[in-house]
């Protein structure tokens, strides 16, 4: 494959999986979409469909959507170190993609919630509630886009993700060891997309389970940006845990691989 084969399927694919996945949260988060307050089952779910879409779509570049999943691949020897900058520029740029076109496909519900005065008010009087300097800097829309701890803890954090990240990417590098090293081919993308739903149910309360770099830094780089009316912060102090749990996480369940299948 050449770089640009690797940059467009990993963009597209990328792009899908975070429009798919932040619309879930989107349709459970906003007070006027027919999906309010369908709850954590509807989000893991669709987070596993998305993987799944996405997937398929970038099956040409190997579907990898996720750097933590570039790490363990090459880290086992399955992906060139030289791709590795490749792929991680497509799946971020993706990524910020994806969130977007679920700020279009959401546009006047965000505007419709962000100035709903029950909102508005709710989140003021929380900030008055706690000491501003102490308290998380994340908006009422922020879940939509990026991830979040239920009890903010940097260790406790870091280690959840690292472990439902292993969990992931040991559960794609040992998809190869199937039918005498073949694989189990398409069917592995849905293998994975459950994988993620029974992380999402199993290993995702405490942080919401970023278990992808890209996954949370594309879509808060552009809640950010956006012109959102009353969206708060971006929570940047927090941002770099579900960054750096995944790639570790990835890292090790690579090594895992090589010491205990290869």
């Amino acid at each position: 494959m050449s770089s640009s084969d690797i940059f467009i399927s990993e963009t597209i694919g990328t792009a899908v999986l975070i429009l798919l996945g932040g619309g879930v949260c989107a349709a459970v988060t906003l007070k006027r979409s027919k999906a309010f307050n369908s709850g954590w089952v509807a989000i893991t779910f669709g987070w596993g469909f998305a993987v799944l879409t996405g997937a398929y779509i970038a099956t040409k570049s190997g579907a990898h959507l996720n750097p933590a999943v570039t790490v363990g691949l090459a880290v086992k020897g399955g992906t060139p170190w030289s791709d590795v900058p490749v792929y991680f520029a497509g799946e971020l740029f993706g990524a910020m993609i994806g969130a977007v076109l679920v700020w279009l496909a959401y546009y006047g519900h965000f505007k419709a919630h962000l100035t709903d005065p029950e909102i508005v008010g709710e989140q003021s009087g929380q900030e008055g509630m706690v000491d501003k300097a102490a308290a998380p800097k994340a908006g009422p829309v922020l879940g939509i886009f990026s991830t979040g701890p239920e009890i903010r803890n940097a260790v406790q954090n870091l280690t959840t993700e690292i472990i439902a990240t292993i969990v992931l990417v040991l559960a794609i590098l040992t998809q190869g060891l199937s039918d005498n090293g073949k694989g189990v081919g398409v069917v592995g993308a849905l293998l994975t997309a459950f994988v993620v739903v029974g992380i999402g149910l199993s290993l995702g309360g405490p942080t919401g389970y970023a278990i992808n770099p890209v996954r949370d830094l594309g879509p808060r780089i552009v809640h950010s940006l956006l012109p959102l009316p009353n969206k708060g912060g971006s929570d940047w102090g927090y941002a770099w845990i579900p960054v750096a749990g995944p790639l570790i996480g990835g890292a090790i369940a690579g090594g895992i691989y090589n010491l205990a299948f290869a």
